[in-house]
């Protein structure tokens, strides 16, 4: 039987096929990124710019330069995982609370490859894994409220800071049938600083490892 970590191994495998020598890279963060990034020292990158402190400091130890995105201009790709997809390439992400820097580094890039193993695909968001949302520290509550009267059941992901110094409320119960308007909808609550719904930057490519191999969508 295929194990969930023989999957994730086997997709960020895959990954590697898409990255080409003197790349710069974008590199997300979460446990199937980590099997990506163990692979890099094989590859011959410029170097990468890293989505949280947690994927910098992996990259430096195995000798691959994290570089400054302010710096780099456009990226060659962006490389990550996701807590959910759905069929339309669309995400859930911030499982790991670092969804404001995926955003940013994703939409740096030309281009968005997704890895997942099969676990992760939903017919709809946000039915199987809360929505996590970055707010700013003194916002929390009036955020919490608003998000009360959008229909969610709004968590505060206690003990946790982000790599920006703000906190993570995790939503429960929202209607996400339509990512796109609500991804706006939310950015548009004053002292949320970013969702987890990747709509607007979905994945250019979708990677899926179940127990049958490897898959592309896009």
């Amino acid at each position: 039987m295929t194990t969930q970590q023989q999957l994730k191994q086997a997709v960020a495998e895959h990954a590697l096929t898409y990255i080409e020598d003197g790349m710069i890279l974008g590199v997300g963060t979460g446990s199937t990124v980590n099997c990506l990034i163990d692979l890099l020292p094989k590859l011959k990158i410029k170097g990468a710019v890293a989505s949280s402190n947690a994927t910098a400091e992996r990259l430096a130890k195995l000798g691959i330069e994290v570089l400054d995105l302010n710096m780099t201009g456009e990226l060659d790709l962006y490389i990550d995982g996701a807590d959910e997809v759905n069929a339309n390439l669309q995400l859930i992400k911030g499982g790991g609370g670092a969804l404001t820097r995926e955003k940013i580094v994703c939409a740096s890039s030309k281009q968005f490859i997704c890895m997942v193993d099969g676990s992760k695909w939903v017919e709809k968001l946000g039915v199987t894994f809360p929505l996590p949302i970055e707010v700013l520290p003194q916002a929390r509550s009036y955020v919490a409220r608003e998000l009360v009267k959008m229909g969610g059941e709004p968590v505060y992901r206690e003990g946790f800071v982000t790599d920006y110094g703000n906190l993570i409320l995790d939503v429960y119960d929202l209607d996400l049938t339509e990512p796109l308007v609500m991804e706006q909808r939310m950015n548009n609550i004053v002292g949320v600083v970013c969702n987890g719904i990747f709509a607007y930057q979905k994945a250019d490519k979708l990677l899926i490892a179940r127990p049958s191999g490897v898959e592309m969508l896009e």
